[in-house]
């Protein structure tokens, strides 16, 4: 165990982290068609900010910036939700699950201090409205692409890490990812 599995390990919950993995990037599912759900915009950011498609790059741009890192630690967070129907829960724990990853990226870069990616979930909210494609992004150092925007077939991930995407009735599970190179 390294020195950040052993901070992880006493403090993943107050990070917020429901469950963690690690695996070596040769590891990861990548799929065009996980990618090109994104075009079908069910969650209205396609084509409107620079960390989703088309903005992020191409599918093929994508997996080679996550494979030019040897690992990712893969790691999730549970939201309880009103019911199955519960939109604002949703948003709500998409909102803390972005927060709980800029918190873990500032613990990790502790330990991993060299150059790392992070993929979070559901596309950017930090501006009001995001000057995609007029202008350079405001805040690239904080803006985290999503993993399905890269193509990840966050279910495979899941079950090659043993973390659970489902957490049962009522909840919503959201994930995150940092590829790195192990010093």
């Amino acid at each position: 165990m390294n020195d950040f599995e052993t901070f992880l390990t006493a403090n993943s919950s107050a990070l917020g982290i429901h469950q963690y993995g690690f695996l070596e990037t040769s590891q990861l599912s990548f799929s065009e068609g996980v990618r090109s759900l994104c075009e079908m915009n069910a969650c209205g950011h396609y084509n409107t900010t620079w960390v989703c498609p088309p903005g992020v790059g191409t599918y093929e741009e994508c997996r080679d910036r996550i494979m030019k890192y040897s690992h990712v630690f893969v790691f999730s967070s549970k939201h309880d939700l009103e019911d199955s129907y519960d939109f604002d829960g949703m948003m709500a724990g998409k909102d803390r699950h972005n927060e709980i990853c800029e918190a873990v990226l500032k613990q990790f870069r502790n330990f991993y201090p060299k150059d790392c990616l992070i993929l979070a979930g559901e596309g950017c909210s930090r501006c009001a409205k995001c000057t995609y494609p007029d202008s350079p992004c405001r805040f690239p150092d904080q803006a985290y692409p999503s993993i399905e925007s890269y193509g990840v077939e966050v279910n495979r991930v899941a079950a090659t890490t043993g973390i659970n995407y489902i957490n049962g009735a009522n909840t919503v599970t959201y994930f995150g990812c940092i590829c790195f190179d192990k010093v």
